[in-house]
């Protein structure tokens, strides 16, 4: 994080852990603002791996499940890198700025993706490197947020995944239950902007936007949880995170078996957790009626009712006849996904 940047955070009552924004202050206030106003959130836990070089886009069609030729100054997408078995390693936001493509995921696996990609650079014209400090970011999100960008910035991204470059700010609008929008720059244009912004913001800890992704049916892959899910598993298919036309790429043969041969056995569900331990990626979830694990959680964040919501995978079967329990004693009930199943499939 840029020292000026850091800076800014803390003259706006920012407290730091592990260089991450816990929060401002009041963790409650924030998780009740969260849902209902508007809302800035230092993205500085979130790094970047940029790719750059005259066969960028080439090397990236080749080992990521989406279509990286769709990807453009005005488009971002989901994407995922998986192993030949067709497991994510992680998933993440990639979009352009420039001739340069970013990649933006959790701080925790952006080493082991770069190594990986490294891996299978050979001759190929390109160059990948980390690049969390390239770029001040952070996201905006509330009813509000469309009408105040529009305020600051001449072009709004209004459709999802759509992305705008202006004033020397890249701003991707992404799935939310507000509009919500993630927003990358030089560190001066967005001094400015999250200035401008902060007057009728308020400002919120990496933990209520993670809230965010839950609510809106967008999954992240942590360490816990790296290999463990083929992207179908995590709905990564009804998200436009995975392309079914594209040719091939690490794991792809697997991805269109499951598509087009199997059914699917696993999917991810939006759960509300009862109790107070809040669920780690990776925990075990139960059902009385089976003697093995029937589901694994993907995120889980406490939310603005003082509970705890989360996206997990579960067996179909078993999430659609309940009794689901997770760390042992805390029930697990379903909740309304954002997005149909059966429509998006």
């Amino acid at each position: 994080m840029k020292p000026e940047w850091k800076s800014l955070l803390e003259d706006a009552g920012a407290e730091f852990a592990d260089g991450m924004v816990i929060n401002y202050g009041n963790e409650e206030r924030e998780r009740r603002i969260i849902t209902t106003g508007d809302t800035l959130c230092d993205l500085s836990h979130l790094g970047l791996i940029a790719v750059y070089g005259e066969q960028a886009a080439e090397f990236l069609q080749n080992m990521l499940s989406n279509d990286i030729e769709q990807v453009t100054d005005s488009r971002s997408q989901l994407n995922s890198l998986c192993t030949q078995k067709g497991r994510m390693l992680s998933n993440f936001r990639i979009f352009k700025r420039g001739d340069t493509y970013y990649i933006r995921m959790p701080r925790e696996l952006l080493e082991a993706t770069l190594k990986r990609l490294q891996m299978f650079v050979l001759m190929t014209r390109v160059t990948l490197e980390e690049a969390s400090n390239a770029l001040v970011r952070f996201g905006y999100s509330g009813p509000e947020a469309t009408k105040e960008l529009s305020t600051y910035l001449s072009d709004i991204p209004s459709e999802i995944d759509d992305v705008t470059q202006t004033s020397g700010v890249t701003l991707i609008r992404v799935p939310g239950t507000l509009p919500r929008y993630e927003i990358y720059g030089e560190l001066e244009s967005m001094e400015s902007l999250w200035n401008h912004l902060n007057v009728r913001s308020a400002p919120v800890g990496h933990d209520a936007w993670a809230l965010l992704d839950i609510l809106a049916g967008i999954p992240t892959v942590y360490a816990a949880t790296s290999e463990a899910f083929v992207p179908q598993m995590t709905n990564m298919q009804l998200i436009n995170g995975v392309s079914f036309k594209k040719g091939c790429y690490p794991g792809q043969e697997i991805v269109a078996r499951m598509q087009y041969l199997g059914k699917l056995k696993r999917r991810m569900y939006l759960l509300e957790v009862e109790g107070n331990a809040i669920p780690a990626p990776g925990d075990e979830i139960t059902s009385g009626d089976a003697a093995q694990p029937v589901g694994q959680i993907v995120d889980a964040r406490r939310n603005s009712e003082g509970g705890i919501s989360a996206l997990g995978v579960l067996q179909i079967t078993n999430a659609e006849q309940g009794n689901l329990v997770v760390a042992g004693d805390q029930a697990v009930k379903l909740s309304e996904m954002p997005y149909a199943f059966e429509a998006a499939e």
